[in-house]
């Protein structure tokens, strides 16, 4: 792991970093040291490690907990390079919605064949972070939804180190089988007029969580409209399992 830059404010540290190919970002409470919890964050369709609901998440979480955080760009994304074979899929997939094929499918299928790369540099980036003596081997969280929820359930499906996860904004249709693998404690968000994701698809997934502790949290609204109350609940589930 390279840190290639570094900045401070207002009591939270953030280093840019690179793992081979896999740029990344994290944020610990200045003169950080010892061990800690780490939440690592995945980002939504189109974002990437550094957009601004990303960033004003981790900062709660490193200001008000003491945790430390990273996120990472999926391939594609952020500083990624462009990846042909994912956009010639991305573009067969718009041609084949606009000639009536139903989105939320075809959006699974695409996630789960990402899923089998970032799963691996997940956890080869976790590896790394939990060598640092800011962050060691203390508990990990994982938080993300939409492509977040998508990539996310098999990385915490296939991670014993992540004690507890808030995913939503997904379906099961690619997802249910890692889901029944998934046992920690769960927090799912779900939009319940997600023109997105089908709301009987999110319901499914959750149906699928094998978690003897998981709640629904279910507003009203589209796929971009979390309530802003939903991260003060988010927090608070961090807290308790990783605090």
């Amino acid at each position: 792991m390279r840190f290639t830059f570094e900045t401070s404010f207002d009591g939270v540290t953030e280093q840019l970093f690179t793992l081979g190919e896999i740029p990344g970002v994290l944020w610990t409470p200045d003169g950080a040291a010892g061990t800690r919890p780490l939440i690592l964050l995945g980002h939504g369709g189109g974002q990437h490690k550094k957009a601004p609901e990303v960033v004003a998440r981790a900062r709660r979480f490193v200001t008000e907990c003491g945790f430390a955080v990273a996120a990472v760009d999926v391939p594609g994304h952020g500083d990624r390079p462009k990846d042909r074979e994912y956009d010639r899929i991305a573009t067969e997939n718009r041609a084949r919605v606009d000639a009536g094929a139903e989105l939320a499918p075809l959006i699974a299928d695409f996630q789960a064949l990402v899923a089998r790369r970032t799963v691996p540099e997940w956890r080869a980036v976790l590896d790394a972070l939990r060598r640092l003596d800011r962050v060691g081997p203390g508990p990990v969280g994982y938080w993300g939804v939409s492509l977040g929820c998508g990539l996310g359930v098999p990385f915490v499906a296939a991670e014993p180190r992540v004690r507890a996860a808030v995913l939503g904004l997904g379906g099961a249709q690619a997802s249910a089988e890692a889901a029944a693998r998934i046992t920690v404690p769960v927090e799912f968000l779900v939009q319940w007029d997600d023109e997105r994701v089908p709301r009987a698809r999110s319901l499914a997934l959750f149906d699928a969580l094998a978690s003897a502790e998981k709640t629904l949290h279910a507003n009203p609204g589209g796929h971009g409209e979390v309530p802003a109350f939903e991260l003060d609940s988010t927090v608070r589930f961090f807290a308790r399992h990783l605090g």
